[in-house]
């Protein structure tokens, strides 16, 4: 199992400065299904999951957004039918954060983890 998974959120405060790009490349090695791309400047974890229909879309989108509840660390979320596509980043540093490579790590548990 990837251990980034299992690894503790880490408390992220106002000021704290985004990951650097070596420090992202590093974690991403961990999300072979992951990647880094720019929104508006800001760098984002960006990954997509296929479904045969829209329902199983919406039972991992559901599944995922009770993940960010939890966490209280929130993604982007793109349901359509048959794919949902996923955004993690940290909002108030404007770029990535440990815990984003955790919350997408855990977004790929909750995917193998559907019937």
């Amino acid at each position: 199992m990837n251990t980034l998974a299992t690894s503790q959120l880490i408390p992220c405060k106002r000021g704290t400065p985004p990951l650097d790009k070596a420090a992202c490349s590093q974690l991403l090695r961990e999300l072979p299904a992951w990647s880094m791309l720019q929104v508006q400047g800001v760098a984002h974890l960006h990954s997509e999951y296929a479904f045969s229909n829209f329902v199983d879309a919406l039972r991992f989108a559901n599944a995922v957004g009770a993940l960010a509840e939890t966490a209280n660390h929130h993604p982007m979320l793109v349901l359509a039918w048959g794919k949902v596509e996923v955004h993690w980043w940290t909002h108030t540093l404007k770029g990535l954060h440990h815990n984003d490579f955790v919350m997408a790590a855990r977004t790929d548990l909750a995917f193998r983890e559907l019937p």
